[in-house]
């Protein structure tokens, strides 16, 4: 599967304003216009390291306001947006870069690709996403989106920041191959047999805290409880089957925008 860029992806930019270019510098490869490979994000992987690393650091992070890794960026853009900066430079100090069309188009997708090399995820239409997501996908059913919705589910007001494009794309396929920890779904028997059902938020030596399936914030003493069992099993149906590869890209384009 390939990484599909789109002007709606993932809202992301370089550091500050973009300017226009000439057609010549419009740079990003045409052999596969739309998508980009794993040899282009490996590609843009070795750009990186030999053109960038010195200014953003390893982890895209030394910049102040802009944390390439994350997906954290002073201005939304598309891709032929973040293409003219990196060919035009910055007023900021950033000096303009004269790649070869290979090595442009590699640079963008590893950027899209939050530095995962092994990434083999697509990334469709935002707006059709959403479309998806508020609609025949039910996402938000259970999930929680910028103070709409239910909290049976983990609040997604700021998973474009947090997840990466493949690990969106794998939580979507198969929820219980990608579910944090703390996200597990847990089942707690109190010493007074009552019975709890609820999603996990935190847990220290002595309390666990929940919300539980009538969406309550529970935090309750481990003196009281007789049988805790966490769940390995995600409660979010797998969508492999239940949307096309086209909708499920759409929907990760979607989950990037979003950053609360």
């Amino acid at each position: 599967m390939l990484f599909r860029r789109s002007a709606l992806a993932a809202q992301v930019a370089w550091l500050t304003l973009v300017f226009a270019v000439p057609a010549s510098a419009q740079l990003l490869n045409q052999d596969h216009p739309g998508e980009y490979s794993r040899e282009d994000i490996a590609t843009g992987n070795r750009v990186y390291g030999a053109q960038c690393i010195q200014c953003h650091g390893r982890d895209g992070d030394q910049i102040s306001g802009v944390d390439l890794r994350r997906g954290l960026f002073r201005r939304a853009a598309t891709d032929e947006d973040l293409a003219r900066v990196i060919t035009n430079g910055t007023p900021a100090g950033m000096p303009p870069f004269r790649l070869q069309p290979a090595e442009l188009t590699g640079l963008v997708a590893f950027i899209r690709a939050r530095f995962d090399t092994t990434a083999t995820v697509r990334v469709g239409d935002a707006a059709r996403g959403r479309a998806i997501f508020e609609g025949n996908g039910m996402c938000g059913t259970c999930h929680r989106v910028n103070g709409r919705g239910p909290r049976v589910a983990p609040d997604l007001s700021d998973i474009g920041v947090t997840r990466a494009p493949a690990a969106l794309e794998r939580s979507i396929r198969a929820p219980s191959t990608a579910m944090l920890p703390i996200n597990r779904p847990v089942t707690i028997v109190m010493k007074d047999r009552t019975t709890i059902h609820g999603r996990r938020l935190n847990e220290d030596t002595f309390t666990v805290q929940v919300v539980d399936d009538r969406e309550q914030l529970r935090s309750i003493a481990k003196r009281d409880i007789e049988l805790l069992d966490v769940g390995t099993k995600s409660t979010m149906p797998g969508y492999a089957d239940r949307l096309t590869a086209d909708e499920i890209a759409d929907t990760v384009a979607y989950l990037l925008t979003l950053r609360e």
